[in-house]
């Protein structure tokens, strides 16, 4: 279970925003806090209206795009046809999507961070932001062998 700190994290960025909270809006942030994975809306529906069936979906597209707006949540498209979502990072990190399970793995390389700031230069240009997004598939063992937990 996350810490009660994280738990309401969304919601206080939300108030230091001087966004209105309504219980709904709560909601959403509260789930939003507690993920552990990138959640579309979808999902972000099915966990909110578990909590209070009352939830629409259209709620759920307007709060992230207000919360995408305040600059509290970003969106990502892995490819996948669905817009994802994480609260905005204290900490740059990248991502790694296993195109077989959808999963999304989050990394951190500085040999990676410093060659996009020198190409950056190298280009003429001060590296201001950037995205990193890497697909791929589990690499099967040499031998031939299953993993386990693998299909």
């Amino acid at each position: 279970m996350p810490h009660r700190e994280a738990k309401f994290r969304i919601e206080r960025l939300c108030e230091a925003k001087g966004l209105r909270m309504t219980e709904q809006r709560r909601v959403i942030a509260r789930v939003l806090s507690e993920a552990t994975d990138h959640p579309d809306a979808e999902e972000l529906y099915r966990r909110a209206s578990a909590i209070d069936p009352k939830i629409s979906i259209a709620t759920i597209y307007r709060t992230v795009r207000l919360f995408e707006e305040a600059g509290i949540l970003e969106r990502h498209d892995f490819r996948d046809g669905r817009s994802r979502y994480e609260e905005v990072p204290e900490e740059h990190h990248d991502h790694l999507i296993d195109l077989q399970t959808g999963r999304v793995v989050e990394f951190r390389n500085e040999e990676i961070e410093r060659l996009q700031k020198l190409i950056a230069e190298k280009l003429g240009y001060r590296l201001v932001d950037h995205r990193l997004e890497l697909y791929g598939v589990p690499v099967e063992p040499a031998s031939g062998d299953k993993v386990k937990g693998r299909a």
